[in-house]
């Protein structure tokens, strides 16, 4: 992790993490459908996929609202979403 007082991520550091985090939440997204899809949505470990695909959801949101912060005049338009 990198210490507080280092510099906020770069617009280009944004745009690579972002195409990475689509991607894994594009991929937990269709895993977490098939365990539903298999065991139902009462499941434990459906459950838990569920979690984790909203969790995924709100990272999205947090990091889409930090790049905006970090890159101040920067379209950032659905970097993260």
């Amino acid at each position: 992790m990198r210490p507080e007082t280092q510099s906020p991520l770069t617009f280009d550091e944004h745009r690579e993490m972002g195409q990475e985090l689509r991607a894994a939440k594009a991929r937990v997204r269709e895993l977490c459908n098939v365990v539903v899809s298999i065991y139902g949505p009462n499941n434990q470990a459906s459950f838990t996929f569920l979690k984790v695909a909203e969790s995924m959801d709100r990272l999205c949101k947090d990091m889409q609202a930090q790049a905006e912060r970090d890159c101040p005049g920067i379209r950032i338009n659905g970097m993260y979403l």
